[in-house]
């Protein structure tokens, strides 16, 4: 399979499963519906791959990377639902998206790559709908999950291209990291789902369509791609979130946030790939 069709499916993915999230808001907490996406999409790894065997084999270095990945994987996804409880998700989607325009900017080295840059930037600032005196805390939440995701694709370019590291066993022990680093802030608002069967069985859902599904074909690509590209073809993010949200949460476009998706679309239509 080609880079860009992983690269595809975690588009999909990526919020499809948060757009499930803010459905289940009804029965649990954002923190406990992060948390239970993290263990869910914890648990699997571990059955899968069965990380902790590669942790003896590991240097002191490429420990603390993955401890650090980890670290950024809780909290991106916990202020990411904390963003969603107030924010709609099309409007945190185009904030998460914007570091990652200067990832892209700062490896291009060509017209068409800053032409498909322009349009990448005009399209996400179409789509971007921010109401700061509205909900300043959920833009506080939307912009520290941008910073984190920007954190995620530098952290998780290095593990993917670790040579004596399998990426998505890199990706299922930090997973793993991530469950127990998250517990303390998750676990008190995650408890009622223990008894309710329906919140439950949606959490792990949730962690199978946010975490696995988009994390491991995030890695494939990864590991295929140049930082540059895999940034760029980022910007089709805010527009997967703007379909999601038509589809899942009726969250219907406004005229100019669908120019700013045809702009994004374009932009990664432009785009050529750094040698």
């Amino acid at each position: 399979m080609p880079p860009h069709a992983y690269f595809v499916v975690s588009a999909v993915f990526h919020y499809l499963g948060p757009a499930f999230a803010v459905l289940l808001f009804v029965r649990v907490d954002a923190l406990g519906v992060a948390w239970l996406r993290i263990a869910a999409a914890a648990s699997i790894f571990a059955l899968w791959r069965r990380p902790w065997r590669l942790w003896q084999r590991l240097d002191q270095h490429t420990r603390r990377l993955l401890v650090g990945w980890a670290a950024v994987l809780a909290a991106m996804n916990s202020v990411f639902y904390l963003a969603l409880e107030r924010l709609p998700l099309g409007t945190v989607a185009a904030i998460e998206f914007l570091p990652v325009i200067a990832l892209a900017a700062f490896a291009a080295r060509t017209r068409r790559n800053l032409l498909a840059l322009v349009c990448a930037v005009a399209g996400v600032y179409l789509l971007t709908d921010v109401r700061l005196v509205a909900e300043p805390l959920g833009i506080a939440f939307a912009a520290a999950n941008a910073v984190l995701f920007a954190a995620y694709i530098v952290l998780g370019h290095r593990v993917a291209h670790r040579r004596h590291l399998h990426g998505i066993d890199g990706l299922a022990l930090s997973m793993l990291l991530a469950a127990v680093i998250a517990l303390p802030i998750g676990i008190w608002d995650a408890a009622p789902a223990v008894v309710d069967v329906v919140a439950l069985a949606a959490g792990v859902g949730i962690g199978v369509s946010s975490s696995v599904i988009p994390y491991v074909t995030d890695q494939l690509a990864m590991a295929r791609l140049p930082r540059a590209t895999y940034a760029l073809l980022v910007c089709l993010l805010p527009a997967t979130a703007t379909v999601v949200g038509i589809i899942v949460l009726a969250q219907v476009p406004t005229a100019p946030e669908v120019v700013g998706v045809v702009l994004v679309v374009a932009g990664v239509a432009v785009h050529q790939a750094q040698s």
